[in-house]
């Protein structure tokens, strides 16, 4: 469904205000709403349109790396767990894993090694960095805290290359971004493409950056792309997988490894993707800085929803002009629900429904769309743990506390339901009873006992 005029216009202004106020030559954003793109503009210099101008995407690239490295994992060429040494035997960095890497948990250098700045220097080949990564490397024990490093990311483009016989980007384009028509993503920039520039931090004067090839450094950071090809990685990203990736694995992409600030828990990072709780959400996807670009993609799974910016400048952007755009977003058109419709549901599912008791705990059993089943504790404030069919009969679980937990419907002799067993916790239709189904047992029942003083 179209924007409003008034809202179109709103979103116009907050972009116009951050361009100008954090002086920066061009900016670019885009909306994504229900897997459709639904308002893009730019302001300033434009090499193009603004849907289709080429920017240097940074970081992002991460998360196309990451997923190439899912796609593997789910054809059962690698493991997360494998060392990164069953794949590069000769780097003495090899008691890393893939998991480690993919999750900025490996305690490696953040930046590339051998002194250089990558980002701005001619880009140097695998046989020139790998020798690079030595024991000197090495900044953290594995695992034990998060420590974003580039040439992790780098290491991960080249177990892809080792694997499938190709350059990683070659990959990338057959396997992911052909399929899912993101034709405008490409290595190198292509026509219409911005240029980036430094901005004077005190005076109103440019200096252009250059536009390097980053050569093995380039998984972490080298890729170009538009407004219209990133508002379908956002689609992507929220589930969209098309035949790239199960929807499953992005899910899995998208659940916090590691925290990135312990005391607050508004940072983290999933498998490529990095997590933000900000503003009494929950969103993930990846920001991106090269000199003379920043970038940013950012998705809202609970809403559908999802903003991409582009700006030609190594810094200066206010940090808030994404989440800006998603609350304007959502104030002026609130998003319509789903209408309710009524699902066939068989007699022995409504069977389960309504009132069960861990011990003296009452929660409430319901049954959605497609066999889904949702159990809500005491606290009516909090979200239900939510279980999915599992074919057998039994159902797992999706969320929170009972995640991967399997919940089954332990029948009579007859036919009835006796209780539920999540996770061997019992679940009954009052507390403690039956007796005979209570682990332990339950010796006098009731009013029998009496409380001693």
């Amino acid at each position: 469904m179209p924007l409003l005029d008034s809202t179109r216009r709103t979103l116009l202004h907050r972009l116009a205000v951050e361009q100008a106020q954090c002086r920066v030559p061009s900016l670019v954003a885009g909306l994504v709403r229900d897997g459709e793109a639904v308002w893009t503009a730019g302001r300033g210099e434009l090499a193009g349109t603004a849907e289709d101008t080429q920017y240097r995407i940074g970081s992002i690239t991460k998360t196309f790396v990451a997923v190439l490295v899912m796609r593997l994992r789910d054809a059962g060429r690698l493991r997360l767990e494998d060392r990164v040494d069953a794949y590069l035997p000769d780097t003495p960095v090899g008691d890393r894993t893939l998991l480690h890497l993919l999750s900025h948990g490996s305690g490696l250098q953040a930046e590339g090694p051998g002194g250089d700045w990558w980002e701005r220097s001619a880009g140097r080949g695998w046989d020139v960095l790998g020798p690079a990564l030595d024991a000197t490397s090495v900044r953290h024990p594995a695992g034990r805290r998060f420590h974003y490093s580039n040439p992790g990311i780098a290491l991960l483009g080249r177990i892809v290359e080792q694997l499938a016989g190709e350059p990683w980007y070659d990959v990338l384009r057959s396997d992911v971004l052909d399929p899912l028509g993101m034709r405008r993503t490409t290595y190198h920039p292509e026509p219409p493409h911005a240029q980036g520039y430094a901005v004077h931090p005190h005076a109103d004067v440019v200096l252009p950056e250059p536009h390097t090839d980053t050569g093995a450094m380039a998984p972490a950071g080298q890729l170009w792309s538009t407004v219209a090809d990133l508002a379908r990685w956002c689609r992507f990203l929220a589930g969209d997988t098309g035949d790239v990736l199960a929807p499953g694995t992005v899910e899995e992409m998208r659940e916090p490894v590691l925290v990135e600030d312990a005391t607050t828990w508004s940072l983290g990072y999933g498998l490529g993707l990095q997590i933000f709780r900000q503003r009494g959400r929950r969103y993930h996807g990846h920001g991106g800085t090269m000199p003379g670009f920043l970038a940013g993609v950012t998705v809202d799974t609970e809403d559908g929803s999802g903003v991409v910016t582009f700006a030609n400048a190594t810094s200066g952007l206010s940090g808030t002009l994404d989440l800006d755009l998603l609350d304007l977003l959502r104030e002026h058109e609130p998003r319509l629900p789903a209408p309710w419709r009524p699902a066939a549901t068989g007699a022995e599912l409504l069977e389960l429904t309504g009132t069960w008791y861990w011990g003296t705990r009452e929660h409430t059993l319901a049954v959605r769309a497609e066999r889904m089943l949702e159990l809500r504790g005491p606290s009516t404030d909090g979200e239900p743990s939510r279980f999915r069919p599992a074919g057998d009969g039994t159902w797992t679980g999706l969320d929170g506390y009972f995640a991967g937990e399997t919940l089954r419907a332990v029948r009579t002799d007859g036919g009835g339901v006796s209780h539920l067993d999540l996770g061997t916790f019992v679940f009954t239709r009052a507390p403690y009873a039956p007796a005979d189904v209570i682990p332990g047992g339950v010796a006098e029942g009731w009013g029998a006992g009496r409380v001693s003083r």
